[in-house]
């Protein structure tokens, strides 16, 4: 049986994203001390992040199970769900603005940075990848490990099946339905 995460965005959460150059991007997550794997300051390198047009996105969390996919999925199958409930995918550079918006999301239960599945008490983008590369980090979660948090990368290919209990962002019109 999978254990539940404990929901971070429990109502819809509106965020500006895409506000700042790379390098102002950069500099306020060093100030905010959130810590990153060398994933996420791949993609933090992608011309996604160039010329910026600021922007306001509402988000909303939901798991797996909630999406109706009570035996998991891969990626394509997640995001398939999740449009049929009428959420839309995130934009590529929001992991890093919700990082720095998100000081509610609780530490995970343990320190394991990666065994195959989605951290404990993690909190993935539902992005489209940026690279069709296999070896081209696919996008961002947010993580809270001993007190510290963290935004980073992931990779993973579609054969890769999440658990029912993982827990994704989604972008919404608002209302959040489910």
């Amino acid at each position: 049986m999978e254990v539940m995460s404990r929901c971070t965005i429990s109502h819809p959460l509106s965020i500006d994203i895409d506000t700042m150059p790379r390098f102002l991007l950069a500099d306020a997550l060093s100030r905010e001390a959130i810590e990153m794997n060398e994933s996420a300051l791949t993609l933090l390198q992608n011309s996604v992040f160039d010329d910026p047009i600021p922007h306001r996105l509402t988000v909303v969390e939901r798991s797996l199970g909630e999406l109706g996919l009570e035996g998991g999925g891969a990626l394509s199958e997640i995001f398939a769900a999740a449009t049929a409930s009428g959420l839309k995918l995130c934009p590529p550079t929001t992991g890093p603005y919700l990082r720095l918006l998100l000081r509610s999301q609780g530490m995970a239960p343990d320190s394991i940075m990666s065994n195959g599945r989605a951290p404990s008490g993690s909190l993935t983008i539902g992005s489209a990848p940026l690279e069709l590369d296999a070896e081209y980090p696919k996008g961002f979660y947010l993580r809270v490990i001993e007190g510290r948090p963290w935004l980073r990368g992931y990779r993973c290919d579609d054969e890769h099946v999440w658990g029912a209990g993982d827990r994704f962002v989604f972008a919404t019109d608002g209302r959040g339905r489910k």
